[in-house]
C-alpha cells in the first residue's frame, strides 16, 4: 500500500468565469425534483370527487390518475436516454415545459377527456428526478455528491408527503382548478431557475435513438401497469386482467431481445444485468413498495369515524398535517444517508434503511391508537425509505459510465414506480377483502390495516434480502484502450463482438481530436499514434505498424488479421522479428484488426481508414491488474469520478478511467512491468506515481490528492485592465511558483495550489507586490493596481 503526496502542479491555467455556486444548483435540482412529486399528489384529495367534477362514470375518471402512472412509466427511461444523448439540461427543461403544458390543460378542462390529455403530459415530467442526479454526478465537485444526490432522491418522497396538506388546503378553501393552477406556476418558477442556474452538462452518448425500442417498451410497461393497477377493478383472475400480464410478459421479451441485438440501444440490457445495477433495482421495487404502503394507511386510519374503534376522525386537512413531518424527516436524513455511505458505504445505507422500515411497520402495528402514534411510526418510515433513497443513485452511478447515468437512474426510478404500484394493487386488494360493516357502510377493518401494514414489514425485510447481494465494493466502469472508446461508426456504444471492445482509430486526415466531458483533447490515435505511411502490403490502402507486448518489447510472429464489419476476413500478415506487420485494407472504410500471441490477451480494434496511408501499433495486454482508491489528503474522504491514466514507459496510454463513488477503480489486462498512475480530480491537485505490475496478479496501490486552490484577480492601471502584466507567485522561500501574462482583460489566475503564503508580483508599471495567503479555500477577487509614483 503506497501512500503518494502530489508533486507540485507547474502550470498555470487560463481565467476562466467562477462556476455557478453549488448549493444554489443542488436547491435548483431539489426544488424541481420536489415540484413535480407535489404535482403527482395534488389530484389526491379531489379523486372521490372527479365522476362529479368531470361528468363522468368513475371508471372512467379514474384514468385521470392511470394516465399520469403509464405516462411517466414510459417517460422516464426514455427521457433518461436523450438526456444522455442531447444534453441532461434540456430534457430537464422539456420535461418541465410538459409539466406546465399538463397543468395549464387540466386547469382549463371541465370534462374528462382534456383532463386525461393534461395529466399524460404531466406525467411525461416523471424524468426531472434521475435527470437532476445525472447532472449532479456531471457538474458538481466530489465531495457534494453523496449529500446532493441524497437530497435529490429523497425529493420524491418530500414531494408527496409535503403536497397532501397543501392539495387538502387548496380544495377545502379555492375551486379545484385552483391545484392545477399551482402545479403550472410551480413548473414555471422551477424551469426558470433551471435555466438561470444549471449548468448544460457536456457528457454525451451520441448515436441514434432507438424508436423501435422505445415503442416496444412502451407498449410492454402500458400492459404490465394497467394489469396491476387496474387488476381489482376488472378481477385478478379476469380474462382482461390475465390478457394484459400476458401480453405484458410477451412483448417485453421481445423487446428484451430487440435491445440485445441493437447497436445503439435504448436501453444497454447488458449494463442493466451488472450484479450491482440488477440488485439495487430488484431492492428498489421492494422499497417502492415500502414507502407507499404507508401513504394508503395512514390518511385512512387517520379519516375513519372514531366510533369504528380504531379509525381517528380527523379531516383530510388534518391528515395532510399529520404526514407532513414524514416529507422534512426524509429531507433530513438525506445528509446523513450521504454521511452513512462515504463511512461504510452506500450497501451499508440501503440495507440500513431497509432495518428502519421494517421497524417502523412493526411499531405502526402495535401503535395506532393514537395522532402522536402515526406521526411517530411515520417518521421513522421515512427516515429509513430517505436512508435508502440517497443510497440508491450512488449504487447505480458506481456501477455505470457517467455517459450512461440518465438512463440508469430513470430505470432505477421506474424500479420505484413500479413498487409503488404493485403497493396500491395490494393494498387495494387487501382493505377490500378484509372488511368490516359500520351501520350502512363497509369500511377496511382493523385487520385490514395491520395487514398492509405487515406488508409493508415484509417488503422492507425483502430488500433487505436483496440488497445484502449487492458487491461489498464494486469497481468503477474502467475504460482502457479497448473499451474506451468502443463505437460503431454511427457513433454509438459497439457491442463486444470479440475478447475485446474495439477501439476506433481514425487517421489524421480523416478526423481531428475531440473535446471529452471535463474539456481536455481526446486522443483519436493508438498507443503509438497515429502517421502516413506509403508502406504497405498488397493493393488497397497500406495499414502498418509493430505490435508490441510488455514493457514495449516486440512481438514476433504475433498473427495480425484485417476483417470486415460483415466478419469476412480481408487479409493476414504474421509480424517480423521486430514486431513489425504490413497489410492493405481493400479501400476506404472500417474495419475490424485483429492480433494475439501465446502469453498476451488478444485484442481487436476498429480502424476507420482513409485515402493516406495509415500506421498504427499494437499493444498486448498480459494477465496483471492494477486497482486501489483515491482519497483526500486533508479529510480522508473518498474521491469519486477521479480521472485515473495509465500509461507505460514509453508515455503510451494503457488505460484510462473514473472511480466510482467510493473512490475506488481497477484496471485489469495490463502488461508486467513499470507503469505511471495518474490521478486527478476537481478540487483536488493532480498526482503521479510509478507503479510496478507483478507478472500476475493485482497491485493495488492508495494514492492521496491534496485539495488544489486558485488565486484569482486583475491587474489594472490607471483605473483600467493592464494587459500583457507579468505576474509572478513567489513562496514563502522566495521561489518562483508560476507565472502569467494578463490579457485583454487584466485578468490572472494561479491554480493547483498548496495551502501557506505567498506574494504575487505584477510588473508592467513599476512591479507591486501584494502577500495573500492560501488557506485551503479559493481565492477570489485579488486585485492589483499598479501606477507610477505620485500618480
Amino acid at each position: 500500500m503506497a501512500h503518494v503526496q502530489p508533486r507540485p502542479a507547474e502550470t498555470v491555467r487560463p481565467y476562466e468565469p467562477a462556476v455557478p455556486r453549488t448549493n444554489l444548483v443542488v436547491a435548483v435540482l431539489a426544488f424541481g425534483g420536489i415540484v413535480v412529486s407535489l404535482m403527482q399528489t395534488l389530484v389526491i384529495p379531489i379523486v372521490p370527487r372527479l365522476p362529479a367534477l368531470l361528468h363522468a362514470p368513475a371508471s372512467n375518471a379514474v384514468w385521470a390518475v392511470t394516465a399520469t402512472l403509464l405516462a411517466s412509466a414510459v417517460a422516464t427511461p426514455v427521457v433518461g436516454r436523450l438526456g444522455d444523448m442531447y444534453g441532461k439540461r434540456l430534457m430537464l427543461l422539456t420535461s418541465l415545459a410538459m409539466l406546465v403544458a399538463g397543468s395549464v390543460i387540466a386547469a382549463l378542462s371541465d370534462t374528462l377527456a382534456p383532463m386525461i390529455v393534461g395529466r399524460a403530459l404531466q406525467g411525461l415530467a416523471a424524468g426531472v428526478i434521475p435527470l437532476g442526479i445525472s447532472i449532479m454526478r456531471d457538474e458538481l465537485p466530489a465531495e457534494r455528491l453523496g449529500s446532493a444526490t441524497a437530497l435529490m432522491s429523497a425529493s420524491l418522497g418530500v414531494g408527496g408527503a409535503l403536497g397532501l396538506p397543501a392539495a387538502a388546503l387548496i380544495a377545502d378553501r379555492y375551486d379545484w382548478h385552483m391545484l392545477f393552477w399551482t402545479s403550472a406556476v410551480l413548473g414555471l418558477v422551477a424551469a426558470v431557475l433551471v435555466l438561470s442556474l444549471v449548468p448544460e452538462s457536456k457528457v454525451r452518448t451520441g448515436g441514434r435513438f432507438d424508436l423501435l425500442g422505445a415503442l416496444g417498451m412502451a407498449a410492454g410497461l402500458v400492459c404490465l401497469l394497467l394489469a396491476i393497477s387496474k387488476g381489482g377493478d376488472w378481477g385478478w383472475t379476469g380474462g382482461t386482467t390475465l390478457g394484459f400480464f400476458g401480453a405484458a410478459v410477451v412483448v417485453l421479451l421481445l423487446w428484451g431481445l430487440f435491445e440485445l441485438r441493437s447497436a445503439q440501444p435504448l436501453v444497454d440490457l447488458r449494463i442493466t444485468v451488472r450484479r450491482q445495477v440488477l440488485v439495487t433495482n430488484l431492492a428498489s421495487v421492494a422499497f417502492g413498495f415500502s414507502m407507499f404502503a404507508m401513504s394508503l394507511v395512514l390518511p385512512q386510519l387517520l379519516q375513519l369515524p372514531e366510533a369504528t374503534g380504531y379509525g381517528l376522525g380527523r379531516s383530510l386537512l388534518y391528515a395532510g398535517l399529520v404526514m407532513a413531518p414524514s416529507g422534512l424527516v426524509m429531507m433530513a436524513v438525506a445528509p446523513v444517508s450521504a454521511a452513512v455511505s462515504k463511512a461504510y458505504g452506500p450497501k451499508v445505507t440501503l440495507m440500513g434503511g431497509a432495518v428502519v422500515v421494517a421497524v417502523g411497520y412493526a411499531v405502526n402495528i402495535v401503535l395506532m391508537d393514537a395522532v402522536w402514534q402515526l406521526v411517530v411510526a411515520s417518521s421513522v418510515i421515512s427516515a429509513g425509505i430517505g436512508l435508502a433513497y440517497g443510497a440508491m443513485p450512488a449504487l447505480i452511478m458506481a456501477a455505470v459510465e457517467p455517459s450512461a447515468t440518465a438512463a440508469a437512474n430513470s430505470l432505477n426510478t421506474l424500479m420505484r414506480a413500479i413498487g409503488t404500484s404493485t403497493s396500491s394493487a395490494v393494498a387495494g386488494v387487501i382493505l377490500a377483502q378484509l372488511t368490516t360493516r359500520f351501520g350502512s357502510a363497509v369500511l377496511p377493518s382493523e385487520s385490514a390495516f395491520k395487514t398492509v401494514m405487515a406488508a409493508g414489514s415484509g417488503a422492507a425485510v425483502l430488500a433487505f434480502v436483496v440488497a445484502a447481494f449487492i458487491p461489498r465494493r464494486a469497481a468503477a466502469p474502467v475504460v482502457g484502450p479497448d473499451t474506451v472508446q468502443a463505437t460503431s461508426p454511427g457513433g454509438a456504444p459497439r457491442p463486444p463482438a470479440f475478447p475485446a471492445e474495439p477501439v476506433t482509430v481514425v487517421a489524421p486526415d480523416t478526423a481531428a481530436p475531440a473535446a471529452d466531458a471535463r474539456g481536455t483533447e481526446a486522443v483519436a490515435a493508438g498507443p503509438a499514434g497515429l502517421s502516413a505511411s506509403a508502406v504497405g502490403a498488397g493493393p488497397g490502402v497500406p495499414v502498418r505498424g509493430q505490435v508490441r507486448g510488455a514493457e514495449g518489447v516486440p512481438v514476433a510472429g504475433a498473427p495480425v488479421t484485417l476483417i470486415g464489419l460483415d466478419g469476412r476476413q480481408l487479409n493476414r500478415a504474421l509480424a517480423h522479428s521486430d514486431g513489425s506487420y504490413a497489410l492493405a485494407a481493400p479501400g476506404e472504410g472500417t474495419y475490424i484488426l485483429i492480433a494475439s500471441a501465446a502469453g498476451c490477451r488478444p485484442r481487436a480494434v476498429s480502424l476507420v481508414v482513409g485515402a493516406a496511408p495509415l500506421t498504427y501499433d499494437i499493444l498486448l495486454g498480459g494477465g496483471s491488474g492494477l486497482a486501489g482508491a483515491v482519497r483526500s489528503a486533508d479529510s480522508g474522504a473518498p474521491v469519486a469520478d477521479a480521472v485515473v491514466v495509465v500509461t507505460d514507459v514509453r508515455g503510451d496510454v494503457l488505460a484510462t478511467g473514473r472511480t466510482d463513488a467510493l473512490g475506488e477503480f481497477s484496471v485489469g489486462d495490463l502488461v508486467p512491468g513499470t507503469v505511471t498512475l495518474a490521478v486527478s480530480s476537481s478540487k483536488h491537485r493532480p498526482s503521479a506515481l510509478p507503479v510496478d505490475l507483478a507478472g500476475a496478479g493485482v497491485t493495488r496501490v492508495e494514492i492521496e490528492l491534496r485539495p488544489g486552490a486558485y488565486v484569482r484577480g486583475t491587474v489594472s492601471g490607471a483605473g483600467a485592465p493592464l494587459g500583457d502584466a507579468r505576474v509572478t507567485l513567489l513562496d514563502a522561500a522566495g521561489n518562483v511558483v508560476a507565472t502569467a501574462t494578463t490579457g485583454a482583460d487584466g485578468a490572472y489566475a494561479f491554480s493547483d495550489l498548496d495551502t501557506g503564503p505567498y506574494s504575487v508580483v505584477a510588473t508592467g508599471y513599476p512591479p507591486r507586490a501584494v502577500g495573500v495567503r492560501v488557506d485551503g479555500g479559493d481565492i477570489e477577487g485579488h486585485d492589483i493596481e499598479l501606477g507610477h509614483p505620485g500618480v
